[in-house]
């Protein structure tokens, strides 16, 4: 194109000689800013750390914020909001001890410890149950000991809501395996599952539900007392039952996962 204005060629007889449209050749590049949309993303990105691209984006969705999904990805990248993952170890999955699916909520509870610490050094407990078909966490809570006693008394503050479940699963840990849980299951008429010593993936959806309160609680927070830590607990709970999009669930949050299908076996609540 240069070349031919120099020959004394205009613009408009060059387009016309090339086949070239003259309102290409001004055309100007008016491409909204990505400025409000990296600015927005980044906000949520700080208040969830650990939260990929997909649970930003369905945030966006529910703020009425439109992003075609190829953008939306290219201005995530652009200002470096990847998660990190957490490195896996090599587990040896062993198929045994199988149990029939879950088909509707209440059905089944997981249950599990893990461990925390102070800044004062002091070692804290910390247990979750997880409906396996809602995936709602129904318990997180801290303390410096958990018997059998204690676990019987979150199942009895669960079932003061919503029942009792056919069936628990947990692994063989002493206060699942006393005669106080025993006698308590007999009594209910609950069935107390334990999953074979040793294999922790036969209790899948708990630690699943581990590996989120660990990434995004316990090594998320400094708790310098317990009581900071089951307020914190506390919190995480609710966001997680009423605002955390699941992958599992279709990306809706436990708690509209619920909604969607009642629980309609009513008879199995909690009595004295």
């Amino acid at each position: 194109m240069r070349a031919l204005q120099t020959d004394g060629l205009s613009q408009r007889r060059a387009c016309r000689l090339l086949g070239f449209t003259r309102s290409t050749l001004h055309y100007r590049a008016c491409r909204p800013s990505d400025a409000p949309i990296a600015q927005r993303m980044c906000e949520l990105a700080a208040e969830r750390p650990r939260w990929g691209w997909r649970r930003i984006r369905i945030l966006f969705q529910r703020e009425g914020i439109v992003v075609g999904h190829d953008r939306f990805l290219r201005i995530y990248r652009e200002n470096g909001l990847q998660v990190r993952p957490r490195k896996k170890r090599k587990v040896r999955y062993v198929r045994g001890n199988a149990v029939l699916p879950v088909t509707c909520p209440n059905e089944r509870w997981s249950v599990d410890f893990m461990h925390d610490r102070l800044t004062s050094g002091r070692t804290a407990r910390v247990i979750a149950v997880v409906d396996d078909f809602t995936r709602e966490c129904l318990v997180l809570e801290f303390g410096f000991t958990f018997g059998s006693a204690d676990v019987i008394r979150c199942f009895e503050n669960i079932a003061f809501e919503r029942g009792l479940p056919k069936t628990i699963r947990f692994d063989n840990g002493s206060e699942f395996t006393s005669h106080a849980m025993l006698r308590w299951g007999a009594e209910r008429r609950v069935e107390l599952h334990f999953i074979d010593p040793g294999k922790p993936t036969q209790n899948a959806n708990i630690e699943s539900l581990n590996g989120r309160i660990r990434d995004e609680l316990l090594n998320a927070h400094s708790f310098t007392t317990i009581f900071e830590a089951r307020h914190l607990a506390t919190d995480w709970r609710t966001d997680y039952n009423e605002n955390r999009p699941h992958s599992a669930l279709g990306y809706l949050t436990p708690r509209q996962f619920a909604d969607r299908c009642k629980i309609t076996n009513p008879s199995r609540l909690s009595v004295a």
